[in-house]
């Protein structure tokens, strides 16, 4: 009878040494991949996935299209680079295929001038305008020394984003601004029947202008203006894009204040659903050109 009992016992310790191997082997198994995949990673097929990535009070945007071209819109502030890179390792980006700098802003441009060095470029656009600092001259060091041709962006610049795709800078409209945010370059982009507008940090000026000129603004995704400052996002401009989506690009507790109330209640009366990286983290949209799926995440 003892024996027997024994045997029992072994019999249950090696069951619950099983169960505890198997337990261990299946979450190191899910741990790996979810140490290999990002968070709502790249999927295949004909989808195009956009990343709003969380930089704080400054802009990165990630696009990659259906037939595997990467575009990056804008690289936060130069100490955002290690996050910035992490990202792009993450959905195994070594060539960017386009590359804008909306306008030359430390908080977008920061880190663009370690992208250049890091990173295989296809094409670069950036606005006409220069400024003093040591964050844009590192900037064109590396442009230099890496031999690339920088396309300028302005209204009326197409962008080849592939079959399915219109892609075109609406802004700037003018070569001559007191703010270097309306030198932002604005970009449209409408991939089969869903359209995004970037606008970088343009403000009330550049969006009169861009009203002004009858272009299209109707877009189901916007990037608010200047990190939803309320010198951007003008009644008559919102009235025009009438977005779906508002995606406000801003950081936690920033001096700035930003977004303003002002902004988000006109948001809110222009039935945007409002999406904010310092609430939300890294925001991921994916459409196949007509319906649009939308989540957030931290990574």
């Amino acid at each position: 009878m003892g024996l027997s009992i024994f045997f029992k016992r072994s019999f249950i310790k090696s069951i619950a040494l099983f169960m505890i191997v198997l337990a261990f082997f299946t979450w190191s198994v899910v741990w790996g991949l979810a140490q290999n995949t990002a968070p709502g990673g790249i999927i295949t097929g004909k989808v195009m996935a956009v990343f709003f990535v969380d930089v704080g009070q400054a802009d990165c945007i990630f696009i990659h299209t259906p037939n595997n071209l990467n575009m990056l819109i804008d690289a936060g502030n130069r100490e955002d680079y290690p996050q910035i890179n992490r990202f792009l390792q993450a959905q195994n980006v070594t060539r960017l295929d386009v590359v804008v700098a909306t306008h030359p802003h430390e908080d977008h441009i920061g880190s663009m001038e370690e992208i250049i060095r890091n990173f295989q470029i296809g094409k670069l656009y950036m606005p006409k305008v220069s400024t003093a600092t040591r964050t844009f001259e590192g900037l064109l060091q590396a442009i230099r020394i890496k031999g690339l041709k920088v396309n300028v962006a302005k209204a009326g610049v197409k962008i080849d984003l592939g079959p399915g795709f219109t892609s075109e800078f609406i802004a700037p409209n003018n070569d001559d601004y007191d703010d270097l945010n309306n030198y932002s370059g604005v970009i449209k982009v409408s991939y089969h029947k869903v359209a995004l507008l970037l606008t970088g940090d343009a403000e009330r000026i550049s969006e009169q202008e861009m009203l002004d000129k009858g272009y299209d603004l109707k877009a189901d995704v916007l990037k608010v203006g200047h990190h939803g400052s309320n010198s951007s996002s003008s009644a008559a401009f919102l009235k025009q894009v009438a977005p779906s989506i508002a995606i406000i690009s801003v950081g936690v507790d920033n001096p700035y204040h930003h977004p303003g109330l002002s902004t988000l209640k006109r948001l809110a009366r222009s039935g945007a659903r409002i999406y904010r990286t310092d609430r939300d983290g890294t925001i991921r949209l994916l459409t196949d050109g007509d319906k649009i799926e939308i989540r957030n995440y931290r990574y």
